[in-house]
């Protein structure tokens, strides 16, 4: 398998489409279809999120959202990763470890100090790759407003 992350094209809506929805399902949530399309229209324009696709043999096997956000703790922008889905076929493959590699290039490349995520206690799979990869030194807490 040869694998390469890259900035998501127009091209890749269908896809990307397919993986964001069956990440949404994972997660026991649901999207409005016009919620799809303004993620999708945020993502191909000078919207602050960005997205990447991972591609093995011209096939999108996974799909990662990031944006940058100010911060009272630094001068510089934190990054947050808000979503990292690998197709279930392309799992343990170093998909996940992938993206969040490119993620992590990028961050740097701009200057931001941190790069961060979330996930469910019970995404034992992701869980797996993200203790190997970062640290985990908080807890989140939310309320939720709809």
């Amino acid at each position: 398998m040869t694998l390469s992350t890259r900035a998501i094209q127009p091209a890749d809506e269908n896809a990307w489409l397919r993986i964001f929805q069956d990440y949404i399902a994972f997660y026991e949530s649901e999207l409005s279809p016009e919620q799809y399309a303004l993620t999708w229209a945020r993502l191909n324009s000078d919207f602050p999120i960005h997205g990447l696709v991972a591609v093995s043999d011209g096939e999108i096997i996974g799909i990662a959202h990031y944006l940058f956000r100010p911060s009272t703790w630094s001068a510089e922008p934190f990054c947050y990763l808000e979503d990292l889905y690998v197709d279930p076929g392309a799992r343990n493959l170093g998909v996940g470890r992938g993206l969040i590699a490119e993620v992590e290039r990028i961050a740097r490349a701009a200057g931001s100090p941190r790069l961060y995520w979330t996930t469910s206690p019970e995404n034992r799979t992701a869980r797996a790759l993200y203790d190997q990869v970062a640290v985990t030194d908080r807890m989140q807490y939310k309320i939720l407003l709809s």
